[in-house]
């Protein structure tokens, strides 16, 4: 086979922990939010893309699209989280064929309590292997790798 229809050892490599860290991470964060917070990361997410959102609210299209959750897995997620009284969702008043959600009082309140362990994890499992240079060198690099996968530029608003 042509050369170029393989990785170079060091792409290899490098892929390979990609691969990895894609695959660990999701299980160190809901752990740690299960444990302290009873929350899985995905329902974190959601209820952070909210907190961060004007007025704490988002049309359902716009939360789906920022947790790149299709809108089944969303509703569901936040079904979920309404039972809990962290969300509500109404008619959007400019579009009434629009569905809102908005993060209520008791859901701001569990981004607050919730936030400190979850930014403990990230710091501690993955943050502090790395230097100023490296958190520089993975924002650039992921930064280009996000710009071909979210051509769109979805998760790069926030950066």
């Amino acid at each position: 086979m042509d050369e170029e229809h393989w990785l170079t050892a060091e792409q290899l490599a490098a892929w390979k922990k990609l691969v990895a860290v894609v695959a660990l991470a999701p299980g160190v964060l809901d752990a740690q939010l299960q444990r302290d917070a009873d929350l899985t990361h995905f329902e974190y997410f959601t209820l952070a893309m909210l907190s961060e959102a004007q007025d704490r609210t988002l049309r359902m299209t716009a939360l789906a699209s920022r947790t790149n959750a299709t809108l089944s897995r969303l509703s569901h997620v936040v079904s979920r989280l309404e039972d809990r009284g962290y969300v509500r969702r109404a008619p959007c008043p400019s579009d009434r064929r629009a569905t809102n959600a908005t993060l209520t009082e008791d859901g701001w309140s569990k981004v607050v309590a919730t936030a400190p362990g979850h930014v403990d994890t990230v710091r501690t499992r993955v943050l502090a292997a790395l230097d100023e240079r490296d958190v520089a060198d993975l924002d650039r690099v992921m930064t280009r790798v996000l710009s071909r996968l979210d051509p769109e530029g979805r998760f790069l608003s926030g950066g």
